[in-house]
């Protein structure tokens, strides 16, 4: 049985709790991290999320995601993710911001990274997680907003990181 750990705002750890309790309505508040990959021409790499998924299934969302394991650090739990998901090593991230999301279903406390990398970036995604990616314009994933192609959290986050007069400090 998968493990979570237990958080409070500050995203100290004060318990552990199932995944299945996690995600079944508890709200038990548990930490995860994304990690925001962009490219030379200053566009973002998504990923497709599998039809294997229990959360948003087959949407697009943040390059990286994914719950922290206990005892891990949300800079240790990024880079493990995207070895998993993308089969990509050797980044250096950069931490961005933590921030509390909550949908119907769970409540998490989110720790956002980004990376740029050059032309020889070459991801594998994994096939059981990821069912693709490719690099998305800013002006393509603003067209295709609130048409249920992008995970709710991602086009959250995306409007908090990257619409506003802070996203010349992230590209």
């Amino acid at each position: 049985m998968e493990m979570f750990p237990i958080v409070n705002e500050n995203g100290d750890v004060i318990g552990s709790a199932s995944r299945a309790e996690c995600h079944g309505g508890s709200m038990k508040l548990h930490p995860v991290v994304h990690l925001h990959i962009f490219n030379d021409a200053n566009q973002i790499y998504l990923q497709k999320r599998s039809m294997k998924k229990d959360i948003q299934p087959g949407k697009w969302d943040t390059a990286v995601g994914g719950h922290m394991d206990l005892g891990e650090t949300p800079s240790e739990a990024v880079c493990r993710e995207a070895r998993e998901e993308l089969g990509i090593t050797g980044l250096t991230p950069i931490f961005i911001l933590r921030y509390l999301f909550q949908s119907d279903v769970e409540r998490e406390l989110v720790n956002s990274f980004y990376v740029k990398v050059g032309n020889d970036f070459n991801p594998m995604p994994d096939g059981d997680e990821v069912d693709a990616g490719r690099f998305w314009s800013f002006d393509e994933i603003r067209s295709n907003m609130g048409k249920g192609i992008f995970t709710p959290n991602f086009e959250m986050e995306f409007e908090r990181l990257f619409s506003g007069t802070d996203k010349s400090v992230i590209i």
